[in-house]
């Protein structure tokens, strides 16, 4: 990972970590940094930013050819106006606010607003909205939380959603009739109602869903999100230099775009100019445009992100030079980040800048608010995600005699529960209070712990070959990946029970699969991937398959529990039907990679 230019310079806290051992070969690790006192709520980073810097620009949001812009002062003069309104309607923590729609102003002004006088914000993502058929998890999630009032920012955009959910009794507000909300103040409510919010207040609901698909709605409290601010900050002292600026798509219904990202700009002063890309074809466009005008100095993205952004940053000049113009930070989680792209990023930092910019991680979940660890030291691989950052706990409980432990955390970033439903709180905590995150990881070097963590993928995703042999598919997704980059813009691996690994690979735009060099390259790879798989070599693909566009009606369903050695391919997006089929194939396989927009139609083929 080491090359010759130097890093841009920034100051990180040291790498230093204190580890416990126990007889059984238990690890907790701890920074032997304590946690300083960190706010009381949300509200008073607002309160603060207000005073000291009321004209700087705290949101930004492209209007047309401009941008529409908000100064922290304004944002106060309207969560006051907001958050008298949402008083005189009685929301409450029985009946909080929910938004079924994308980040926006109206969405943040909303949430501030909501937080300030007490109550939950409940973010839900728009797929439940606009891409299900039977809104099965939207009416879920309704019926769990009860909201009070729901935002939408275009009624007609979910009309047929807000039908689905009409039986329930909430009051419908949307970016057209917003200024219903803010017509009048009552300060001294106001205050009442701030000066009682507390640590363990309910900041928000955050939904994901568990094994059963069924969402379950995470408990995120002031102190979870307060803690994680002050968290940060100490192990990336930098940020207290100069105040953040970001560019971001990441979005709010997510742990990753609304606790760290919006938690970052609201904790430090900076400024959020809200993107309204995605790393899709069509819509990376616009995430481009930004980036052409705005130069942030913090990156936050998954892998998908810079993949997509990677081609325009190699071919565009000017685009270059407003990217790298003030980055310090290039941070990259919810996976690890190919060697590949690592290595494309840091090229053309220093083509352009001289210096090769900080590339970090950052490892956590919605329980966790989300950061449990963070990279703030050059790490040894790019699946490193950093060491506890202060006043959280890592558990490494051993799964194997490899050193792969399952890892739990315990500290003021994690979460209580979930709202009612006391029999998965119950579950989710071992005997000693660390929540069970369901990934595993190891040391990244087990002679020195103060390398950090490396992440090696869900606990629940390995499997075994029919030969007993396990799969780790974590590490052997991002190896694939990397050695088919020209190629592969991702891959889904497959071989529960099966004599060998199957890859469904999904191959980048603009890539002609039916090139005899693109299908030599691949068989190559396949075979090299496999050495390192914790199964036996792969042998050349019995059969590859290469379709160029998807077949309505597929000659034939594989039922039995003959595929062997296949590599399959599809061309996306179109939505993708044949999910059972494939879990046939391979009963660990839970499809759930796709970004809004790109849902690929997946092929299943017999060997």
């Amino acid at each position: 990972m080491e090359t010759a230019a130097d890093l841009i310079p920034i100051k990180f806290l040291p790498a230093r970590v204190d580890v416990e051992r126990r007889k059984d070969g238990t690890l907790i690790l701890r920074s032997p940094e304590p946690l300083r006192p960190y706010a009381r709520c949300l509200g008073e980073y607002l309160e603060r930013w207000a005073a000291e810097k009321p004209n700087d620009v705290f949101l930004a949001q492209r209007a047309g050819d401009t941008w529409r812009k908000i100064t922290w002062a304004e944002t106060r003069r309207q969560v006051y106006a907001i958050a008298t309104s949402l008083l005189a309607r009685g929301v409450s923590v029985e009946r909080p606010v929910a938004v079924l729609s994308d980040n926006s102003i109206e969405h943040a002004l909303l949430a501030l607003a909501a937080m300030h006088i007490g109550v939950p914000i409940a973010p839900i993502s728009p797929a439940y909205s606009l891409i299900s058929t039977d809104f099965a998890k939207l009416k879920k999630i309704i019926d769990l939380i009860e909201p009070k009032l729901i935002f939408v920012d275009n009624v007609k955009q979910f009309d047929r959603a807000l039908n689905a959910i009409a039986l329930h009794d909430f009051e419908l507000v949307s970016a057209d009739d917003f200024s219903r909300l803010t017509h009048r103040t009552d300060a001294a409510s106001i205050n009442r109602a701030f000066a009682a919010v507390q640590p363990d207040t309910i900041a928000k609901f955050l939904f994901t869903s568990g094994s059963t698909g069924e969402p379950k709605a995470v408990i995120n409290t002031q102190r979870m999100l307060c803690s994680n601010i002050q968290s940060r900050a100490q192990t990336w002292p930098f940020l207290e230099e100069e105040p953040p600026v970001l560019v971001d798509w990441l979005p709010w219904n997510h742990t990753f775009g609304g606790n760290n990202d919006f938690g970052l700009v609201l904790g430090h002063g900076g400024t959020l100019h809200i993107d309204g890309g995605k790393p899709v074809p069509g819509l990376i466009e616009t995430t481009v445009r930004n980036l052409r005008e705005v130069s942030p100095t913090i990156c936050y993205n998954a892998p998908r992100g810079y993949d997509a952004l990677l081609p325009f940053l190699e071919n565009d000049v000017n685009l270059r030079r407003s990217f790298f113009a003030r980055l310090k930070v290039i941070l990259y989680a919810a996976a690890a980040l190919p060697i590949h792209l690592w290595e494309r990023l840091e090229r053309l930092s220093i083509l352009e800048t001289g210096k090769r910019v900080r590339m970090t991680a950052a490892w956590g979940s919605t329980e966790t608010a989300p950061q449990v660890t963070i990279v703030h030291f050059e790490p040894l691989r790019t699946s490193v995600v950093g060491l506890p950052s202060p006043g959280y706990e890592l558990k490494m409980v051993p799964v194997d005699a490899a050193g792969k432990c399952e890892l739990r955390v315990r500290g003021s970033n994690v979460t209580p529960g979930y709202w009612r439903r006391p029999d998965l709180t119950v579950a989710a905590f071992d005997e000693e209070g660390f929540y069970k995150m369901g990934d595993a990881g190891r040391l990244a070097d087990p002679d020195d712990p103060a390398k950090g963590i490396e992440f090696a993928g869900r606990l629940a995703e390995d499997f075994k070959l029919s030969s007993a042999t396990w799969v780790h598919v974590g590490a052997l997704r991002v190896r694939a990946i990397a050695a088919m980059a020209p190629v592969a813009q991702d891959i889904v691996i497959a071989g529960h029970d099966r004599h060998e690994v199957g890859f469904l690979i999904f191959p980048k735009p603009g890539t002609d699969i039916r090139d005899t060099e693109v299908r030599k390259r691949v068989a190559k790879e396949w075979r090299r991937c496999g050495t390192k798989a914790g199964a036996r070599p792969l042998t050349p693909p019995a059969r590859l398959s290469l379709k160029s566009r998807p077949q309505s009606t597929p000659a034939r369903s594989p039922t039995r529990a003959t595929s062997i050695n296949t590599l399959c391919w599809t061309d996306a997006p179109q939505w993708w039907k044949s999910c059972t089929r494939v879990r046939r194939m391979n009963r660990s396989f839970c499809f759930d990679r796709g970004v809004r927009g790109v849902r690929p139609r997946i092929t299943a083929v017999e060997a």
